[in-house]
């Protein structure tokens, strides 16, 4: 048989030469000490710069575009504005010309209310007294306003005279009947005042027939009075010496300790009548006041004797706690001593096995060649 030739596979050799290419790249940044420790991708950072050159170029051209429509849309409004405000001023003025051509003030409809030649044009108030327009709801003429006014107050005055005239006449009269009413008046009040002088002199009569007899009574009065205040002094006298005679005989003065007992009990006495404590009651207080300073000189010596009791158990316990601190001092030089001397010995121990590792078990040093076989691949 003829030997075939090993046909190569592209596919193949192109993954495995990608393969190689990407170890390759992976080796770089995991053996550059400053690509792994700081951890910097200067492609990724390359393609962050240029997309934010690309954006920022980007936001500026429509930046610029947004505002050339701007100026624009600010030309057009500038344009729009103008051609309003022309509009408006021609307006106005084609306002005013109409106003001037067919709204004059001559042509309104109440121009009469404003009109200044008004008084002028217009007609009096009224012609004569029987004028059509002088009416009732006019008040155009009123009582007294009439073109006849003079003639008639020259009447008027007539009139008045007459009535002054006739008034006074009633008034003489009146005054004559006047006086006779009171000649009347007068004759009558006489009468009325002879009429009180005598019943006056009669009352007078009675009251001094009154008085005569009030004064008999009162004579008697007087008498009686008399007698009955003499049978009150007797016998306020008479009471008086009976009181003396009570206070003097009584318990009071005489002192009688019974009279100071309180209905509520014989331990209470009545302090208005009670004349002090009998010489036995200031006896028994004396005696329980003597009982009282024998019983508190007995409790103050118990008292000493027995802090003197407690300052002795005191003493000896602090006695016997020095004891047991020193003994204890003692004991723990000795701790400290073997101690001490365990950590000596092993000191001297541990200096041994170290110079025995170092001379015998750390003798043989790993040599560069050691060091070679690290780091060759990234896996």
């Amino acid at each position: 048989m003829r030997k075939v030739d090993h046909v190569p596979d592209l596919g193949e050799a192109t993954r495995l030469q990608r393969r190689r290419f990407k170890e390759l790249q992976r080796q770089s940044h995991l053996f550059d000490p400053r690509t792994r420790i700081i951890g910097v991708d200067l492609e990724g950072l390359a393609v962050q710069v240029n997309d934010k050159r690309i954006q920022e170029a980007t936001q500026r051209a429509w930046d610029d575009s947004i505002a050339a429509e701007m100026k624009q849309n600010d030309k057009i409004m500038c344009i729009l504005d103008q051609r309003q405000k022309r509009d408006a001023l021609n307006v106005e003025k084609a306002l005013n010309e109409f106003r001037q051509s067919y709204q004059q003030p001559e042509t309104r409809r109440e121009f009469d209310l404003s009109d200044p030649q008004a008084l002028k044009k217009d007609a009096p108030a009224r012609m004569a007294d029987s004028d059509p327009r002088c009416t009732a709801s006019g008040l155009q003429k009123l009582m007294g306003e009439d073109l006849n006014s003079a003639n008639r107050k020259r009447y008027q005055q007539e009139q008045m005279r007459e009535w002054l005239l006739e008034q006074h006449k009633d008034w003489t009269n009146a005054l004559a009947d006047r006086k006779y009413a009171d000649g009347l008046h007068d004759a009558h009040r006489l009468d009325l005042d002879q009429k009180a002088m005598d019943l006056q002199r009669k009352d007078e009569e009675t009251r001094k027939n009154i008085c005569v007899a009030t004064k008999e009574f009162n004579r008697t009065q007087a008498v009686e009075s008399g007698e009955k205040r003499k049978l009150e002094k007797q016998q306020e006298l008479e009471d008086n010496i009976a009181e003396i005679s009570n206070a003097l005989k009584g318990d009071l003065l005489s002192e009688n300790p019974q009279q100071a007992v309180s209905s509520f009990g014989s331990h209470r006495v009545v302090t208005d009548r009670w004349k002090g404590m009998s010489q036995d009651q200031l006896k028994e207080i004396r005696d329980i006041q003597l009982q009282q300073v024998l019983e508190k000189l007995r409790l103050e010596e118990e008292e000493r004797q027995r802090s003197a009791e407690w300052d002795r158990q005191r003493i000896q316990a602090a006695r016997a706690q020095l004891l047991f601190e020193r003994h204890q001092q003692r004991q723990n030089r000795e701790l400290r001593r073997g101690l001490d001397n365990l950590n000596a010995q092993l000191s001297q121990d541990q200096k041994r096995r170290r110079s025995t590792l170092d001379e015998e078990a750390y003798a043989n040093f790993p040599s560069g060649q050691y060091y070679t076989q690290f780091n060759t691949t990234s896996r």
